[in-house]
């Protein structure tokens, strides 16, 4: 089993900065893709930025040049860096990975793919 916990988020004023951390924990072998997602009160839950294992990185057109994704594999940590923040950002911002865990009494290398609880984003204009 693999665990994803967000952390950072929180209120803050129009133009202003967070950062979100994404801590994952358990018997993990590695970790290839991370992301970051939003859902806002009324929309579909939509991708924000998204990193390769080889730090290659996309994001989506609406917060290009304002975040940057990043991410530390000794500290298993995914951070998303978010300066200019406009009100339309504000969301619950979730953490997802994938890769393999080792699972099982004989630990098995197996696929996994989690997502965090969370975290809360609001931005006042």
């Amino acid at each position: 089993q693999v665990q994803l916990v967000e952390s950072g988020g929180g209120l803050v004023q129009s133009g202003g900065s967070l950062r979100l951390s994404c801590a994952a924990s358990g018997r993990l072998f590695s970790i290839n893709t991370m992301a970051w997602y939003r859902q806002a009160p009324g929309k579909q839950r939509e991708l924000v930025a998204g990193i390769t294992s080889g730090g290659n990185t996309n994001y989506a057109d609406s917060v290009k040049g304002r975040f940057t994704i990043s991410r530390d594999d000794a500290k298993k940590t995914l951070y998303l860096q978010m300066n200019s923040l406009r009100p339309e950002d504000t969301a619950v911002y979730y953490c997802y990975g994938n890769g393999t865990n080792l699972s099982g009494p004989f630990l098995r290398p197996r696929d996994f793919s989690s997502w965090g609880p969370g975290t809360q984003v609001t931005v006042s204009s």
